[in-house]
């Protein structure tokens, strides 16, 4: 029979965390931005009247764009923002990430662009709205990939042990010895057409070695205690002993893990988008904004506002990641979090020593 994971207790102490208050305030409007982009920061409008039909050009293009339907006739290869009417209701950002406009290139921080545009006129706060959605999609994607290959081969190291535990460890070395960053310019290389989906699988596929050390030693671990034994005496198979039974009990670690590889991830696209590598010329990111600056050195904006959401959005999952492992380690078991002291009246008088 397996232990039961301490929940209630990791999520008490997560939430009493600082750090972890902290992370959620930076990640909270990056994941809504991510969900909400074309609600936020888009040229079609909400909702607006065409010939005594009432139409909302938003939401429907939230479904073409999946391949769920098709514009209706009186909407198809419309310009909204000259054609919509004057009733029409736009996003809070009226501009498409990939909306160009040469009268306007390299316009300053205004009213009308909050944060500038690039060389193009396009809008800076649409691509980086937009941008936090493909920065989250590749470091969680990649992430997710990762942890699937880490958590088997790391299960079964830590489980069989012997020459099943070596192999896997010398395998271990090899990818270690393996720089990903150029691994992925090198598959670029060969790959005829940039797609975000390449840079997620290289990703995954090199990145999962420091869960798969965290799963091996976890089980490695936990292989003698008698929970394990009894399952093996009932007749149990092994992959039901390694994930019903041991892989429950060994995830702190390997979340903590995954956490941080979401903000390495995040890193790695970024700075293959600021080399112009991987991600496809159309698709605006923050890394590419960054690459932009480069060039144009005197348009300040193009490098401090991508430059600043890149670096909360690492500072903020390692914070997550920090808050974890604090919360799930078993040793600060009965101890207050970090800055909080006793209520008052509730402290014990010291006991009188007796002579």
């Amino acid at each position: 029979m397996s232990a039961r994971p301490p929940s209630r207790d990791v999520l008490k102490r997560l939430t009493a965390s600082g750090t972890a208050r902290a992370a959620l305030v930076l990640l909270v409007p990056l994941v809504f931005c991510a969900l909400f982009g074309d609600l936020l920061a888009n040229d079609r409008p909400y909702t607006m009247t065409l010939k005594g039909e009432r139409y909302f050009p938003a939401f429907r293009g939230m479904l073409v764009d999946l391949g769920v339907t098709k514009w209706p006739g009186p909407l198809a290869g419309m310009d909204f923002k000259a054609d919509a009417g004057p009733d029409a209701a736009f996003p809070p950002v009226p501009y498409r990430p990939s909306g160009i406009d040469l009268t306007n290139p390299l316009a300053p921080p205004s009213a009308d662009h909050l944060l500038g545009t690039d060389k193009l006129g396009r809008d800076i706060l649409s691509g980086m709205i937009h941008g936090a959605r493909v920065s989250l999609t590749i470091g969680i994607v990649a992430v997710g990939i990762a942890t699937v290959i880490g958590v088997f081969l790391g299960a079964i190291a830590g489980f069989f042990g012997g020459i099943t535990d070596l192999a896997v460890n010398r395998l271990f070395e090899i990818m270690l010895a393996i720089p990903t960053f150029f691994l992925i310019i090198t598959v670029s290389a060969f790959v005829a057409e940039p797609s975000i989906f390449y840079i997620m699988a290289v990703i995954g596929l090199t990145g999962w070695v420091g869960i798969a050390r965290f799963t091996r030693n976890e089980f490695v671990t936990a292989r003698t205690i008698e929970y394990v034994t009894a399952a093996e005496a009932l007749g149990a198979h092994p992959l039901r002993i390694m994930f019903r039974h041991m892989l429950p009990n060994a995830m702190s670690p390997i979340i903590v893990a995954v956490v941080f590889g979401i903000a390495g991830a995040i890193l790695v696209e970024s700075g293959l988008s600021f080399l112009g590598i991987g991600v496809p010329a159309d698709v605006v990111t923050w890394g590419s904004i960054l690459n932009e600056a480069r060039g144009h050195t005197f348009a300040w904006w193009l490098a401090v506002f991508p430059g600043c959401a890149i670096f909360a959005t690492v500072l903020a999952y390692n914070l997550l990641g920090e808050a974890l492992r604090d919360a799930l380690d078993p040793k600060l078991k009965g101890k207050l979090p970090a800055g909080r002291s006793p209520r008052r009246g509730k402290a014990q008088r010291p006991e009188k020593v007796r002579t």
